[in-house]
């Protein structure tokens, strides 16, 4: 969706070998210095074959070197990157905000392309203010962290995502208002408005939970409000339950109806599942109601085990 004008295109058929061996010198260069991930701008605007050739090169001596795809562009040439050696990619969650468009988008990259692509869920990026955020304030900011960070096994933020800066440029564009592309930036990361916070205990969790770290186990579970999704992670003995209000404006209310087997029990079991978030613990069956209010509590990140039978279940 960009136009970077001011930046003379490389003319990669004239001498490809050279270009590659310039290339590897300069990855080189900065992996003798420590560097063991590279974010590649734009890389579905260059020959695939050359970045087959870069990677294969790299990763034969350094298979831990990582490659990410800055690429947003068509389905298809973001899963060609990923298949001819990029080991991760950005993705389209940015744009996916609704409880459909997040389980259709899921859906696919858990499914079959999840045995070569791997996303790299980025709540935003230096070129990339979503208007989600530009209008939900704070809690646009805490709710998309936590999918993030419990959706994909992998996620990142932008400098300044904790303090919630959301002023665009001008009205209808993503762009950000005094940019840190083009200047340095001071900022109080003591104020008491940071999410950081609740990044930090995304991270905790995520580092706790097995569960997290994987993509292929994600199953998403029944609510009947479209504002509230709910979507669950299971690894082993390790179960982690997510019910995320999408509404950063209002409170919402949803009975979550679980699907029972995808947390490995059975459909009259109960269950004790202990909020990550809020350190509260709940006694839930196969239908629960939940309540959600932002900037209060946006989301439960549930760790789930066994309990005695128990009649009902309910979260204030």
């Amino acid at each position: 969706p960009k136009k970077y004008q001011d930046i003379y295109p490389i003319a990669f058929d004239a001498d490809m070998d050279g270009l590659i061996a310039e290339t590897l010198r300069v990855l080189r260069h900065w992996m003798d210095h420590g560097v063991r991930i590279f974010r590649v701008d734009n890389p579905h605007t260059k020959p695939v074959v050359f970045w087959e050739r870069v990677i294969a090169d790299i990763n034969a001596t350094d298979p831990d070197v990582i490659f990410l795809a800055e690429a947003f562009t068509r389905p298809a040439m973001m899963h060609t990157l990923a298949q001819i050696g990029f080991q991760q990619s950005y993705t389209y969650f940015t744009w996916r905000t609704t409880k459909e468009e997040l389980t259709e988008y899921l859906s696919e990259l858990s499914g079959e392309a999840a045995s070569y692509m791997r996303p790299n869920f980025f709540a935003n990026t230096p070129d990339i203010l979503h208007e989600f955020l530009q209008h939900g304030g704070r809690p646009a900011f805490a709710l998309r962290a936590v999918l993030a960070a419990t959706l994909s096994p992998t996620w990142g933020i932008y400098s300044g995502y904790e303090l919630a800066e959301n002023t665009p440029v001008r009205e209808g564009s993503e762009e950000y208002l005094d940019s840190e592309k083009y200047q340095l930036k001071a900022r109080d990361w003591d104020t008491p408005d940071s999410i950081a916070p609740l990044i930090t205990q995304l991270n905790t969790i995520r580092r706790r939970h097995p569960a997290l770290q994987r993509l292929r186990n994600l199953r998403f579970h029944h609510t009947d409000n479209n504002a509230v999704i709910a979507y669950s992670k299971r690894t082993g003995d390790d179960t982690v339950l997510v019910v995320v209000n999408l509404d950063p404006h209002h409170t919402q209310e949803a009975t979550v109806s679980l699907d029972m087997p995808q947390l490995g029990l059975e459909r009259h079991e109960s269950l004790s599942v202990h909020d990550e978030l809020t350190g509260e613990t709940y006694h839930w069956s196969s239908n629960n109601y939940v309540r959600l209010e932002p900037g209060r509590a946006p989301a439960h990140v549930f760790h789930v085990r066994r309990s005695a039978p128990q009649t009902g279940g309910t979260t204030p």
